[in-house]
């Protein structure tokens, strides 16, 4: 498929989309929404890709929403917004709910709705030199469709001051946060985010699709008896299940599993 916005580019098992808008510091607008959904929902069934790294072109990771786009905006009506927002909302889910790892590539600044890319993914590699800013309050806005995603990852405090103020932060304070999973120079990201990718391709694929979801369906959820069964289940089936037998007879028998091969 050709995209306007982006670039999809494969290397063995490892998928990498590049964000290239650069001109416009990658703010993302109709078509770009409209292209990020259709390259992880195709991502998604891609059974030869294993990861998926998340990048962009140009000095700026996403500026959030382009300006020319706000300003079709504040034309729409009601159901034109509403419309609107959904779609918004959709390219945020198909990023989450992409069944293959997603590594961000955080090569610079990631505001409002970049943040909200950001917090979608699974794993976030960062230049030291990166800084983040929920933008939204400035503007007579709120950050609601990246709210799910960056709450997550932010933490309830942390969401409560940086929604308010609409503070610009560091890549350190990122990092303590959580918001970032590991803070790198420039000259160190591109070999990070490979060594990373490669670790999740020597894992089995399909367990960890499985711990994926197994993070996305428990975080937050009450210790209930509810919660201990399905944990119980999942391990049970995984267990029976071709792959995790193959793991358990390769670890065994001290040889390489199948997977890797």
């Amino acid at each position: 498929m050709q995209y306007e916005t982006l670039k999809v580019e494969f290397a063995g098992q490892i998928a990498t989309v590049t964000l290239n808008r650069p001109d416009v510091r990658n703010a993302f607008n109709e078509t770009m929404i409209a292209e990020l959904t259709a390259a992880f929902t195709a991502l998604d069934t891609r059974d030869d890709v294993r990861a998926v790294v998340l990048a962009a072109n140009g000095k700026a990771f996403c500026a959030g929403a382009d300006l020319n786009w706000m300003k079709k905006m504040a034309g729409y009506s009601d159901d034109e917004n509403r419309a609107d927002a959904m779609r918004l909302a959709g390219m945020l889910s198909a990023v989450y709910r992409c069944n293959k790892p997603v590594i961000a590539r955080v090569s610079g600044d990631a505001y409002a709705g970049g943040m909200g890319l950001i917090a979608a993914c699974d794993i976030v590699v960062a230049v030291e030199s990166a800084h983040f800013c929920l933008s939204e309050a400035r503007l007579g806005l709120i950050p609601a469709t990246i709210a799910p995603y960056v709450i997550r990852a932010l933490g309830e405090q942390a969401s409560r001051r940086y929604f308010l103020t609409a503070e610009a932060f560091d890549c350190a304070t990122a990092l303590r946060l959580g918001l970032v999973s590991e803070a790198v120079s420039a000259g160190q990201l591109d070999a990070t985010v490979a060594q990373l990718a490669q670790t999740l391709c020597a894992n089995g694929p399909q367990a960890v699709r499985a711990c994926k979801r197994l993070v996305q369906d428990i975080a937050g959820r009450e210790l209930s008896d509810a919660l201990i069964e399905d944990t119980a289940v999942r391990i049970a089936k995984t267990r029976a299940g071709a792959e995790g037998r193959e793991g358990v007879a390769s670890f065994l028998e001290k040889r390489t599993p199948g997977w890797r091969n």
